[in-house]
């Protein structure tokens, strides 16, 4: 590539130079941002305690005026007289710090506007976890007819998932990956051949993103995929897929696509029981590079077994497939591993 044009917002941006420099472009915007928001954080934060201190000067003040002016005895209409003087000056020195702090947030939210909402996903997921020597899925001889044809060869194809396993299933248009992988999931029963299931749950991850009930909240969602948990542990865990707040009570229909596939992924992997096979077809297809990061960060942490159909090898390689399936002519092989 010769530039990168970024549309984000109401603008269209470009970058000269290959994706790395565009890369490397943003990261240096990205820390002159960061720094700003901290600065703008701290100068906030003296505005504010510098109110603090000006209010309570002023009530020592208005104390003291209140016991010299009883003390000495001048007539009412003078002694009301000072004391609304006092009052005055002090909700006038008031108003000037209250401003000074206006500005200091007006200075923070324009500076946070520069950041870019980019966080990655960095989880835990130990209940995830699955001992090397399990097996998940052991297909043999699988043979499906699809419109009057064998789908796959005469002898129909072998596939075994065992243990944390990644593998990738990759090969031409129209070659069954995707039969194949809702035969995986139960949801196909194969024509001919024999199935064995390890008995751990299977979750599937769809490129549509249409397993959560866009009717009901980010939090409604969460709570029917894991309702054994604790509100408070929902709500926690939530946050850490980036709905805070107010955020986790949107309703899915009004998420964007990047926002649609965190709270899918807060519901697949957190629901219960943890799923122990993870089935993943062209995840990153309808995904921004935002949240092509944030996906490839949750996979990281994910201590399943998982099998992903992708074309994506920038992908393939970030989230560490150790195996690698063609399904091409009928026929699924073994191949190299990725680069």
């Amino acid at each position: 590539m010769d530039s990168i044009a970024e549309l984000g917002g109401s603008r269209l941006r470009l970058y000269g130079g290959d994706f790395t420099s565009y890369e490397e472009a943003v990261r240096a915007e990205q820390d002159v941002a960061e720094k700003n928001v901290r600065h703008a954080e701290q100068e906030l934060k003296r505005e504010k305690r510098e109110l603090q201190q000006a209010r309570e000067r002023a009530e020592r003040r208005a104390s003291n005026a209140a016991r010299n002016l009883k003390n000495a005895g001048l007539p009412k209409i003078f002694a009301g007289t000072m004391k609304r003087g006092a009052q005055e000056s002090a909700g006038r020195a008031g108003q000037t710090h209250a401003s000074r702090v206006g500005e200091a947030q007006a200075r923070l939210d324009e500076a946070g506007r520069a950041l870019r909402d980019e966080q990655r996903l960095v989880l835990d997921l130990p209940d995830t976890q699955v001992p090397a020597g399990r097996d998940l899925f052991l297909g043999e001889g699988l043979r499906v007819r699809h419109d009057g044809r064998e789908l796959f060869g005469a002898g129909g194809v072998d596939l075994s998932v065992r243990g944390p396993e990644r593998i990738a299933l990759t090969g031409p248009n129209g070659s069954g990956k995707t039969t194949l992988m809702r035969i995986v999931s139960g949801e196909l029963a194969p024509d001919a051949g024999e199935v064995k299931r390890g008995g751990g749950r299977v979750a599937v991850l769809s490129q549509r993103l249409d397993l959560l009930d866009p009717e009901r909240t980010v939090a409604e969602n969460f709570a029917a995929f894991a309702p054994e948990r604790p509100e408070a542990e929902r709500m926690n865990l939530l946050a850490r897929f980036l709905f805070r707040g107010a955020r986790a009570h949107l309703p899915v229909g009004a998420l964007s696509g990047g926002e649609r596939l965190r709270a899918t992924l807060a519901c697949v992997l957190y629901a219960e029981p943890a799923p122990q096979l993870l089935l993943l077809d062209e995840p990153t297809n309808n995904l921004d590079l935002v949240g092509v990061g944030q996906l490839e960060g949750a996979l990281q942490s994910y201590r399943g077994a998982f099998l992903v159909v992708s074309h994506d090898e920038r992908f393939l390689a970030e989230i560490g497939v150790d195996r690698r399936l063609r399904l091409q002519d009928g026929a699924l092989r073994t191949v190299g591993a990725p680069e």
